[in-house]
């Protein structure tokens, strides 16, 4: 089983606005609502590659009524807790004509202790012996900033697999808690050992001192570079795809969730490089932050090129 933890979620709110313009009166000509919040995504990829997830996360207000619903109807299993508040709304501006995407991220609930244990109670009961859970995104306000290290450290003794993905404090704490993958992109990687990485080798090399601290997968996303792919007995890299770009929002989630399918599926190394790095191209294919068909993601496995570092 999969387990998606979302602790600071969001109604995705896409507008498309051709030519941009600061300082200026925009016309909105196209809008949409998603269930977001990067745990969620992971959730929504999950089951259009086929696979099955129990979204776990924090909601409030009318805004969380709307995910959760949006949820439902998406027939993705969620156990979320409710408390106080409202949950962010995060705007998603989309200009085809200039070809950019501009996030405006809200804040988002605050949550205190009791809760954050209440959430991770949830959590750990769920959890059976080989089960992954999937730790990701930002953290909401009030939340300390190893809670990532403690629910990390508390899953693996409860038995499962823990992939995080998270950026600054929230991953270099997460990290002491030692997980079982990491999924940073590169310019993550480089905030995280404060050094400038223009290599593949810079990543490569950085990635390993992430293994030699415990983590035995590191993951390293670089947009349209492709990705980085390094075990302590192993690097590959993937060639990035080339693909009309609908939204960026996503992208990492993206990977993250194929990389869990593909550990819960037992599927080979070669076999995880090509559906993770398919499986991105073809999210960023799509609109504000719904998740890509099987079948897109099936049409660009030929096309993944990949070598042995």
């Amino acid at each position: 089983m999969i387990i998606t933890v979302t602790l600071n979620p969001a109604l995705d709110k896409t507008v498309e606005i051709p030519d941009f313009t600061l300082d200026a009166v925009n016309r909105i000509e196209s809008i949409r609502f998603d269930p977001g919040g990067k745990g969620l995504n992971v959730s929504k990829v999950i089951a259009k590659l086929g696979g099955t997830s129990t979204a776990v996360g924090v909601l409030g207000g009318a805004a969380g009524e709307r995910i959760a619903e949006a949820m439902q109807a998406l027939e993705i299993p969620c156990d979320f807790t409710f408390t106080q508040g409202e949950t962010r709304t995060n705007t998603k501006v989309v200009d085809p004509a200039r070809h950019t995407n501009t996030d405006l991220n809200e804040p988002g609930l605050r949550v205190d202790a009791p809760l954050l244990e209440r959430v991770l109670a949830v959590v750990t009961k769920k959890i059976a012996a080989g089960n992954i859970v999937v730790l990701s995104g930002s953290l909401p306000q009030g939340a300390p900033a190893d809670t990532y290290e403690h629910w990390t450290a508390a899953c693996r003794q409860a038995g499962a697999r823990v992939f995080l993905d998270a950026d600054g404090d929230a991953l270099a704490a997460g990290l002491r808690g030692r997980p079982y993958l990491v999924k940073p992109n590169n310019h993550e990687l480089a905030r995280l050992t404060g050094r400038t990485l223009e290599t593949v080798d810079d990543f490569r090399q950085s990635a390993m001192e992430l293994i030699e601290q415990g983590v035995e997968r590191v993951v390293v996303s670089m947009g349209a570079d492709g990705a980085l792919f390094v075990s302590r007995d192993s690097a590959l890299l993937a060639e990035g795809l080339r693909v009309p770009v609908g939204s960026t929002v996503g992208a990492g989630d993206s990977m993250v969730a194929a990389l869990a399918y593909a550990a819960e599926q037992n599927l080979s190394e070669e076999e995880t490089v090509r559906l993770a790095t398919a499986t991105s191209a073809a999210n960023v294919m799509c609109s504000g932050s719904q998740a890509a068909e099987r079948a897109e993601v099936e049409k660009l496995l030929p096309r993944v090129v990949f070598h042995a570092l």
